[in-house]
């Protein structure tokens, strides 16, 4: 049994439940007991968190821990910790790992070790298909029945048609999406950033925003023909925004997410860096799939996730090794560090009046838990409500802070954000009852 805990005068903001006011939260055994006024309870800690905004945990979809066989570049512990630090209390698992997740063995490996090492919760995704190399169909029964709440070839997009339409027909017999890193192999093949105007300048090869637009609209039309439901992984461009909104208007069973950087950075930052300048920095901590895109394809994700047409922010947490990402731009590996930068990041949006706090915490509790579905497997997740898991984070919406990322609990510190300051922070995090993160001024 864990010790009772009172979280005293927050303003409590859950949108699953609708619920936005200020009021106290008893968690007891683990679970939420009480959201209400004036709570009592003998015994019980108590966190005063006057002037702060206490929410449900924040659930990412779009997580790569590494584990098993890239510990080099994150593992289950050090991805946690960050989750952690990041607010995050549910984080899925992505299947490109050496071996990939494509069988029980590996899914269960991860979520022994989650077990033993985890901070939050970690539910794995399971590959597509063999080896994650695009030709043969996993055992979708077995690894759905091991743990697996989706599954994706992300970092590979499921080139071939007929292997994607027999996979949403297979996944949706087990109630599960797939989840696709829409990208045309052909027409992004050697790209190492968006093309346009910075990608001419620097000299270096482009991914036209079509790479990614054509595999949308092919996905949801399988999707469509099929009754399955698919998931579009970072979706970046405007035309892809556009396809998602348009299928969801036909009905189809789409969801989609949409990147703290996608919302917030474009191509730019690849040539002048996050702060903006004159010289030609060639930032590799910029360099990301999908790649960072311009400002009208910003706008237009901004758009979708403000009214609905992009369902979640997932922040493909991307650690790599210094060594990865310390070399010429051609050769550096693709990702950012996200999940401890990810709501200050998001904040811009709302310091900005471009999203209010309430819609941007939906995105990330209530938004993921509804894409895929996760309410079958983790009851509860994502919200507030009585009985449910005591995930719950408190925020400062207001507090700001300067990004180090020699000091992230990851092991990735590739982000091209060091050193710029953010307004907008996490204060604790809360994960199962157990306080597994916080800073001094929480008052925990």
């Amino acid at each position: 049994m864990t010790e009772p805990i009172i979280i005293r005068g927050g303003r409590v903001v859950d949108p699953a439940r609708r619920f936005d006011a200020t009021a106290d939260v008893l968690v007891e055994d683990g679970h939420v007991t009480g959201v209400r006024d004036g709570i009592a309870a003998d015994g019980a800690h108590e966190i005063d968190a006057r002037s702060l905004i206490v929410a449900p945990g924040f659930v990412d979809v779009h997580t790569h821990l590494r584990d098993p066989g890239l510990e080099y570049k994150e593992d289950i512990g050090s991805g946690t910790r960050a989750a952690a630090r990041g607010g995050f209390t549910t984080v899925c698992a992505m299947p490109n790992t050496q071996p990939a997740m494509d069988t029980r063995a590996t899914v269960e490996y991860v979520l022994r070790k989650a077990a033993a090492e985890a901070l939050v919760r970690v539910l794995p995704i399971g590959a597509v298909s063999r080896e994650r190399a695009g030709t043969a169909l996993v055992e979708y029964g077995d690894l759905a029945e091991a743990g697996c709440i989706a599954f994706s070839d992300d970092g590979a997009p499921v080139a071939d048609a007929t292997l994607m339409r027999r996979a949403l027909e297979y996944a949706s017999a087990f109630v599960r999406p797939i989840i696709d890193h829409c990208e045309d192999p052909v027409l992004a093949h050697d790209a190492v950033m968006h093309e346009g105007w910075v990608s001419t300048r620097l000299g270096l090869r482009g991914a036209p925003a079509a790479a990614e637009a054509t595999m949308v609209e092919r996905d949801i039309a399988l999707a469509e023909a099929t009754g399955g439901h698919v998931h579009i992984a970072h979706v970046s461009t405007r035309a892809g925004v556009d396809a998602v909104r348009r299928g969801k208007a036909r009905g189809v069973r789409v969801t989609a997410e949409v990147t703290p950087h996608h919302l917030t950075l474009t191509d730019e930052v690849v040539a002048f860096g996050a702060a903006g300048g004159e010289a030609l920095l060639y930032e590799t901590n910029a360099k990301v799939n999908p790649p960072l895109r311009s400002p009208n394809d910003v706008e237009a994700c901004i758009e979708g996730l403000a009214d609905g047409t992009i369902d979640c922010v997932a922040t493909d947490h991307a650690p790599h090794a210094v060594i990865e990402k310390l070399c010429e731009f051609d050769d550096a590996a693709f990702g950012i560090s996200g999940l401890e930068t990810a709501f200050g990041l998001c904040m811009r949006l709302v310091h900005d009046g471009r999203l209010d706090l309430a819609t941007l915490i939906e995105r990330m509790t209530a938004g993921p838990v509804r894409a895929l579905g996760l309410d079958r497997v983790a009851p509860g997740i994502g919200t507030l409500m009585d009985g449910g898991p005591a995930d719950i984070v408190l925020l400062d919406p207001e507090r700001r802070w300067t990004v180090d990322p020699q000091r992230f609990a990851s092991k990735g510190t590739n982000t091209p954000l060091g050193g710029i300051e953010l307004r907008g922070a996490v204060l604790a995090t809360i994960a199962g009852g157990v306080v597994v993160y916080a800073q001094e001024a929480a008052r925990v």
